[in-house]
């Protein structure tokens, strides 16, 4: 199983990133998806979740409103719109991935079968 994330970069404040996670070996359709970022000198924080059930996607307050994860199960990628950044924003994300994540265990990445390499983004005050 592979998952490859890309589409960070350096932006202003204010503007918009798309994140993308493929997957190789492993259908996101039967699994939980989420992302992460992690600040230099910080640990891993959760940032958004969407079930392999479907359902309401969970977000981390910080980000409520201002990101989207979505799933297209025909190209087997999850993605993370991100809009109104800040620069507190800054960080590498990465996506996760697991079959047997449940909920109260959703938010620590070391709960996730699979992890990505991570993207950079960069935000610019």
């Amino acid at each position: 199983v592979q998952l490859q994330a890309s589409g960070g970069g350096l932006v202003q404040a204010g503007g918009s990133l798309r994140l993308s996670c493929a997957a190789s070996g492993l259908s996101f359709s039967s699994a939980t998806v989420a992302w992460f970022r992690q600040a230099p000198g910080k640990e891993h924080e959760f940032v958004a979740r969407i079930f392999r059930s479907g359902g309401v996607p969970t977000y981390a307050d910080s980000v409520k409103g201002r990101f989207t994860i979505s799933r297209d199960t025909a190209k087997n990628t999850v993605y993370l719109q991100m809009n109104s950044l800040k620069p507190e924003d800054t960080a590498v994300y990465y996506c996760a991935t697991g079959s047997r994540v449940i909920w109260s265990s959703s938010f620590e990445i070391s709960n996730y079968d699979y992890k990505g390499q991570g993207t950079q983004v960069t935000v610019s005050s």
